[in-house]
């Protein structure tokens, strides 16, 4: 089989990123500790350019023998993952310098990670998804248990592998059913059999369970959630924000393009699977994390209520739907950095904490911190007109369109319980008594990104149009 150059020009930013990171890989060996700092900021910078080659120039098609495809939803799906990398790496410095494990494998791993994200979110065949899967899954084990004299830490990264492999499996044995049933691999011919009748469909359905089950893995919906709050709370802080945006965004890339694309004619047997855990991720999200105390924890049970949603936006199946997702998914990134940003800005003595009860009195000792993170929290509670309200508006409008009346109903009452747990945290800030404040937060990296995070989503709530025109022209991708 002969590539042609188009093959090449369509890869050229995954190309790129798998250059440039193996010339620093190189560079970190030959030059040992005294490399990290560059290598650090060359692999954010990277990841940039990387975002910016997706654009200029823009092109669309399939490449590598339709193993791999452009258009405009993987594109803008690719660029938020590479954005949320290269801001967790730059987070990731004074933790890490802090903690005395600051080493040049970190941001190199990120960055194959990143590498993986991208192919999973390109993939236009079951291989090309599987090996995407697995180049970003092989990388996010190590950096979960990257702090290894953290016993938190290497228990993070351990149960990750474990329970990451089962997912794994599930779905490389979901793809083997599918491609018995169906005669191939490639995401058309699946799409061919199936429109055709040529395939089982009841064999064909059983495989897409269990691809579908081993993608709600990676994107932490129920029941296949039971890995994150224990993850999110034991991996490096920059690690849970890295774990809470990229991986998550590209998985539910993947999910989308492969439910509504090569499976779409089998909507009315998969809508019922994206239901029911749309539906139990909401009320686990909302209900599971009322009594948590470690803000890391309740941010894990917060991302899973926030798939739910998300869920929901793919189960109207409609192009209304997957722009509710993608401005969703969009939004979800600038509120989740900016809260894992303004989490590593808590110390005291010197010393990281994560307890809402640390929070006592910042609205007194910490003003500008405190008002940010109470903009994220409202924003995630959904209160008008903050940029998470847009956001959850949108998804529940795709739904009532789709006659999803119960799940939508659901949803919001999922939303008003999960206000709660938000609100605790404005509260605690505003009106309990400080204990012992929090150290002044020193100008750096994640105090730029706390307040960058803050400002876009003050912007986005006054002018969501904008972003609504990007959502809209994504999701034009999957219906021409």
């Amino acid at each position: 089989m002969v590539i042609g150059l188009e093959s090449w020009t369509l890869a050229r930013p995954e190309l790129f990123l798998a250059a440039v990171t193996a010339l620093l890989l190189i560079y970190g060996v030959v030059r040992g500790e005294a490399a990290t700092v560059f290598v650090s900021v060359a692999t954010s910078l990277a990841l940039l350019v990387t975002a910016v080659l997706l654009f200029v120039p823009y092109r669309e098609g399939t490449a590598f023998a339709s193993l791999f495809i452009v258009d405009r939803l993987t594109t803008t799906m690719k660029a938020l993952v590479l954005v949320g990398a290269a801001i967790t790496v730059l987070m990731s410095r004074a933790y890490f310098e802090h903690a005395k494990a600051w080493r040049f494998e970190y941001p190199l791993l990120v960055a194959l990670a990143t590498l993986g994200m991208m192919l999973m979110i390109s993939a236009n065949d079951l291989m090309a998804l599987y090996v995407g899967l697995e180049l970003q899954s092989l990388a996010l084990y190590v950096v979960a248990a990257f702090q290894r004299d953290s016993v938190r830490s290497t228990e993070a990264g351990v149960k990750y592998f474990v329970l990451g492999s089962v997912a794994s499996g599930m779905l490389l044995f979901g793809a083997s059913l599918i491609y018995g049933f169906c005669g191939g691999t490639a995401f058309v011919e699946i799409s061919k059999a199936l429109i055709d009748g040529r395939s089982g469909e009841i064999g064909t359905v059983i495989g897409l369970v269990f691809v579908v089950a081993g993608l709600a893995f990676k994107v932490s919906a129920v029941p296949f959630h039971m890995w994150t709050p224990d993850v999110y709370e034991g991996a490096p802080t920059p690690v849970t924000a890295l774990f809470a945006v990229a991986p998550k965004i590209a998985a539910m890339s993947l999910l989308v393009s492969v439910l509504m694309g090569p499976f779409k004619p089998l909507f009315a047997q998969w809508q019922q699977i994206i239901v029911v855990a749309s539906v139990l991720s909401m009320a686990l999200g909302a209900f599971a994390a009322l009594r948590q105390q470690n803000i890391k924890r309740l941010m894990a049970y917060s991302s899973i209520g926030n798939v739910g949603y998300i869920l929901l936006g793919l189960a109207a199946g409609s192009e209304k739907g997957i722009q509710a997702v993608v401005f969703y998914l969009a939004i979800y990134l600038v509120m989740t950095l900016g809260v894992f940003a303004t989490i590593l800005l808590m110390k005291r003595r010197d010393i990281m904490v994560e307890g809402v009860n640390d929070l006592a009195g910042l609205g007194r000792t910490h003003p500008m911190m405190a008002f940010a993170l109470l903009l994220f929290m409202f924003s995630l509670a959904g209160i008008p007109p903050l940029a998470g309200f847009w956001g959850k508006l949108y998804i529940f409008i795709a739904a009532v369109e789709a006659r999803l009346y119960v799940p939508a109903v659901l949803g919001v009452l999922a939303s008003v319980v999960a206000s709660y747990y938000y609100l605790r945290i404005v509260k605690v800030m505003y009106f309990d008594e400080p204990t012992e404040a929090l150290d002044q937060p020193v100008f750096g990296v994640n105090r730029v990104v706390a307040f960058a995070a803050a400002i876009l989503v003050a912007v986005f709530s006054l002018a969501p149009q904008p972003l609504s025109v990007v959502a809209t022209a994504a999701a034009k991708g999957l219906f021409p």
